[in-house]
């Protein structure tokens, strides 16, 4: 009698599932889903690792962040999933925290809490705009040229960091050079390099994790300045501790006493964010046939809002600009169809909050290969280059060109929309020259006027 009574209770609950997720509707059953949810955790897992290694640069403190990556995922996913009902994951954006780092908090020199208000404003952008009409006028009107730029530039500026965190390039004698690989660190960070690309080709499931995971054990064995590359930890699994130093860290002040200068790239965190949510939304619910017949994504606003107020709750927490993870057209192809792929991921990330001290004890030669990998596979939209015309091909190779030589994303950025104007404007296109070129061409001149003053 009991039995039955259980049967009947676990029969319910698994009915409410399929009738919320809308499961059987998609084609898909539970057990599937949560294959897909561990498939994409696996597949984006890394960025527990690499986010806080990046953001920490800025001065916050590693666990910290470790706790605020993994609360940041956590929630943007449940809000994606039981918002929008997607199999689609968020998580700290590989790009925006290069830049809230590198950019923001070493070149500039604004503190980490104006940063986390950039990252929030960009978010109530993100999130008031989604809730309109504009998102389709906004990329429509953004050049797709400058968009190629960004995206490969970015990807070679974080390649670039992750070679030289792990001492593979070496500023000698007032030129970069080949890093010393008879140090054993710059050793192990080679091979790395060298057997990460082999994991990815094989298609091995959390390749990027396989990896830092195998050098920080082999770096117990590597001893770099007297001690031990990796240090093994007092206690593998505890209580997340509170970073309360990160919650609502704003500084509203600085960034109004220096809004022209931070303007630009505060504008960069809400338009990264919505054309990465715009780009992995349509490749993933195409990926998995949940388009509708139209060509429409289910309810895509629920969508663009989730992502936006993940941003905001982000923001909040305290880590960088929360995006759609691409990586989640792993589960997608492992079965995933609904939302009940994204509760199985934020329950992982839950998870992972109590490993932090594990985590913790990662070093830079771990997490660097998978930074250069990053960096490569964002180069992927190199294809797409037209070299046909010339306001499609110079434009976005100059942004690579200045970003890389110079290690300057912005006035990379900025050269790139000005030259593509300048084109457009001589062969008299005037249907390309939007307002949103215009906008940008401004907020650039602004800002290049403001920073060499400030600098």
């Amino acid at each position: 009698m009991t039995g039955n009574v259980f049967s009947d209770q676990e029969g319910s609950k698994l009915s409410a599932l399929n009738r919320y997720f809308r499961i059987e509707e998609r084609n898909s059953s539970i057990s599937r889903e949560v294959v897909a949810g561990l498939t994409t955790f696996g597949a984006m897992s890394y960025i527990i690792v690499v986010n806080p290694a990046i953001l920490s640069a800025a001065g916050m403190n590693m666990h910290s962040l470790i706790i605020a990556t993994a609360l940041a995922s956590m929630v943007g996913t449940l809000i994606m999933a039981l918002w929008a009902n997607l199999p689609i994951a968020l998580a700290p954006g590989m790009g925006s925290n290069v830049i809230f780092a590198q950019v923001v908090v070493l070149q500039m020199g604004v503190s980490y809490q104006t940063a986390f208000t950039m990252v929030l404003i960009g978010g109530i952008l993100f999130t008031i705009l989604s809730l309109t009409r504009w998102r389709e006028r906004i990329v429509r009107g953004f050049p797709e040229p400058i968009r190629l730029g960004i995206q490969c530039g970015l990807g070679l500026f974080i390649a670039y960091l992750g070679l030289k965190n792990a001492g593979l390039v070496s500023l000698a004698h007032d030129r970069l050079s080949f890093g010393n690989i008879a140090e054993p660190a710059v050793m192990l960070s080679l091979v790395g390099v060298l057997a990460t690309p082999m994991l990815l080709a094989l298609r091995i499931p959390a390749a990027f994790l396989i990896s830092i995971a195998a050098l920080s054990v082999i770096g117990l064995f590597i001893t770099a300045h007297g001690a031990p590359l990796t240090t093994f930890p007092d206690r593998i699994v505890d209580f997340p501790i509170i970073p309360k130093e990160l919650f609502f860290a704003f500084d509203f002040h600085e960034f109004f006493t220096h809004f022209w200068l931070v303007l630009p790239i505060t504008l960069y965190f809400f338009i990264s964010d919505f054309f990465s949510a715009t780009a992995t939304l349509i490749g993933v619910t195409r990926r998995g046939k949940i388009m509708d017949e139209d060509g429409n994504i289910p309810s895509a606003r629920q969508a663009y809002t989730a992502d936006g107020f993940a941003s905001i709750i982000g923001a909040a927490l305290g880590t960088s600009t929360v995006v759609a993870y691409v990586e989640s057209a792993a589960g997608v192809e492992a079965g995933g169809r609904t939302g009940l792929t994204g509760i199985v991921v934020a329950v992982l990330f839950g998870v992972s909050l109590f490993f932090w001290p594990l985590i913790g004890i990662i070093p830079a030669q771990a997490t660097a290969p998978a930074l250069v990998m990053v960096g490569v596979l964002m180069m992927e939209g190199i294809r797409d280059l037209d070299t046909s015309r010339p306001e499609n091909a110079i434009p976005p190779i100059l942004i690579l060109l200045i970003t890389v030589v110079t290690t300057d994303l912005m006035m990379g950025l900025a050269i790139g929309c000005f030259v593509y104007s300048l084109i457009v404007l001589a062969t008299r296109q005037w249907q390309k020259l939007t307002a949103m070129l215009v906008t940008l061409d401004v907020i650039f001149i602004i800002y290049i006027i403001i920073a060499h003053r400030a600098f």
